[in-house]
């Protein structure tokens, strides 16, 4: 019965993560309208959409989730964050400036896949398989670029002016870090209070299995749009 009850609360997790995951990256109508017909520099409206867009990325705090999962130390925390926030931070301003395209549906299956990588870096599956562990730090960092590269695609989608463009995207990159930094707080409190109870440790394996799950069922979904548009 034990058992039972364990495995209905993990059904019930996977399920919320999995409508969580499919719902990622949601821009509602209101945000289009702004972004098709904004001329000029929009610094804090741009804030707030960087911002909201970040705590609604669901894909993006799920693969923070699984990097910090294990991270005990502060310093250990601002560093793997700091690699991942440079690495995205370059690519968006890149992806856009630069106007570096690709496929929508393709680059949101590589951010699912660094959840499943990550869930199974945390699960010690290349340690138990292949017996080598990979640079968890490059991983990050390298991750972090293709994160960035998601969100210049999206801002590339509504075909934005030049005139205060450069401005623009620093608000929005801002306000994607305001809104990276909330999302961490709210995590890592929670992590902190799971922590103190025996349960972080026996659940931690399911917890990872889960979260890989959430990024196939992501990736899946993604694959299946990019051979289907």
């Amino acid at each position: 019965m034990k058992y039972k009850k364990r495995a209905n609360i993990g059904l019930m997790l996977l399920l919320c993560m999995t409508s969580l995951v499919v719902c990622a990256h949601g821009v509602d109508d209101k945000t289009k309208s702004f972004l098709l017909a904004n001329e000029g520099v929009a610094f804090v409206p741009f804030l707030y959409i960087g911002a909201k867009h970040m705590l609604t990325g669901y894909d993006h705090i799920l693969f923070l989730l699984g990097v910090i999962f294990f991270l005990y130390r502060p310093k250990d925390i601002l560093i793997y964050v700091s690699l991942f926030t440079v690495g995205h931070s370059l690519t968006l301003l890149l992806g856009v400036l630069a106007k570096i395209s690709i496929n929508a549906y393709l680059i949101d299956a590589i951010i699912a896949f660094s959840i499943v990588y990550k869930g199974f870096d945390n699960l010690g599956g290349f340690k138990a398989l292949f017996g080598v562990q990979p640079d968890t730090k490059i991983a990050v960092l390298v991750f972090g670029l293709f994160h960035g590269f998601g969100l210049a695609t999206k801002l590339q989608e509504f075909e934005m002016g030049k005139e205060g463009l450069f401005a623009n995207l620093i608000g929005f990159n801002l306000g994607v870090e305001i809104g990276q930094f909330l999302a961490l707080i709210f995590v890592l409190l929670l992590l902190r209070i799971w922590r103190n109870y025996a349960s972080f440790q026996r659940f931690s394996t399911l917890t990872n299995t889960l979260l890989m799950a959430a990024g196939f069922v992501l990736l899946a979904y993604q694959l299946t749009g990019y051979f289907l548009q």
